[in-house]
């Protein structure tokens, strides 16, 4: 079993930032990936970014290239830094693991999820 637990999100203005933080604790390997995917309301779960634990490859959606960085932290924590946020972005952001890292970008193919974390841009 994994636990994935998100923080960081929250209410900001069009042209903002902020940090989101992805803690990860029990069967966890070096081999798996970890990504993030948002979901606004009434849409489907959508890939933004992903990264491999191990070498450190990472992978981002064309929506996210140039605005938001994925990085690994200690005690097996992921972070997302966004910023040049858009009022396109609000949507529930959730961190996920997976086994299959191949299928970085598709939802279905991760095996564990956080609670997810809520990101409001305001125009």
């Amino acid at each position: 079993q994994v636990q994935l637990v998100e923080s960081g999100g929250g209410l900001v203005q069009a042209g903002g930032s902020l940090r989101l933080s992805c803690s990860a604790s029990g069967r966890t390997s070096v081999t798996y990936v970890r990504g993030w995917f948002r979901q606004g309301a009434g849409k489907e779960r959508e890939f933004v970014v992903a990264i491999g634990w191990s070498a450190g490859t990472t992978y981002y959606a064309h929506s996210a290239k140039g605005r938001f960085t994925i990085s690994r932290g200690a005690k097996n924590t992921v972070y997302l830094q966004m910023n040049s946020l858009k009022p396109e972005d609000t949507a529930v952001y959730y961190c996920g693991i997976t086994p299959r890292g191949v299928y970085y970008n598709d939802y279905a193919q991760y095996d564990y999820w956080g609670q997810g974390t809520q990101v409001t841009v305001s125009s």
